[in-house]
Order: C-alpha cells, then structure tokens, then sequence
C-alpha cells in the first residue's frame, strides 16, 4: 500500500508541476518562482522558512530565491530577527506575474472540481491529502 501510495503522489506531484507550469509560463515565471513568490505574498519569509512551508530544500530556494531577485520580481529586506537571514519579499512586478496566474489557477480549479464530482469530493481529496502530510511529518519531523 506505501508503495502504491507514495507512487501515485510523485506521479501527481508531476502533473501539478506541469499544469503549474501551463499556468505560469504566460505570466513570466516557471512552477518553481510561482510556489516561492506564492510563499511570501502573505508576510515576508526567510528563505529557510520558505522551504519548511513549501517542503522543499532550503539550497533551492535559495536559487529560486536569488533569481527572482535577479530578475526584479523579490526583494531581500533585513530581517529583525536574523542579521544574516534576510527576509525574502515579492515587488510590485512580482505581485503583478502571481495576479496573471489567476485565470489559469481558476479555470483549473474548477474544471478538477468537475472532474473529481463536484466541490464536496474535491474537499475530501484535499483533506485526505492534507491528513497523509501530517502523518508523514509526524512520523519524520525534521526532514
């Protein structure tokens, strides 16, 4: 059953990955500069608290991190908390790119809803995936 089920997962992770990119590909960003900015809309985040929330290598987001910034869509800003830690923070081109996302994360939204049966199966699929997450942090909570 583990096995089935950690295959189906990558194999999932995969397509979101590329329905991501179909998404983001029109508004200047690749899935990985869209899941990093998508992380520090909110509030600003050190790069390391960005890779323990979007489960990722803190190494690649510092790439991503470092292109971004690179090319105008971040900004580092100084952390209060952490001399050397800067805070990782969208600029206003960064903001304007995630809001081109929105009619492609939509339109995807809602024909899966569609095709999962509708809002209420969806939120099961998304609980369940929520509830196996938790269970394999419990299990491994430093990775």
């Amino acid at each position: 059953m583990l096995t089935e089920t950690a295959l189906g997962v990558f194999r999932l992770n995969g397509r979101f990955l590329a329905a991501s990119d179909r998404i983001a590909r029109p508004a200047g960003l690749t899935a990985a500069w869209w899941q990093v900015l998508g992380a520090v809309l909110r509030e600003p985040l050190p790069v390391s608290g960005i890779a323990r929330a979007m489960g990722i290598t803190r190494q690649s987001v510092q790439r991503i991190a470092d292109l971004l910034v690179e090319r105008g869509l971040a900004a580092y800003e100084p952390n209060p908390a952490h001399r050397r830690a800067k805070l990782l923070t969208p600029t206003d081109e960064g903001r304007a790119a995630i809001e081109n996302t929105v009619p492609g994360h939509t339109d995807l939204a809602r024909r899966l809803c569609r095709q999962l049966g509708g809002p209420q199966e969806f939120a099961h699929v998304a609980d369940a995936l929520h509830r196996l997450t938790a269970a394999m942090e419990a299990l491994h909570p430093d990775d």
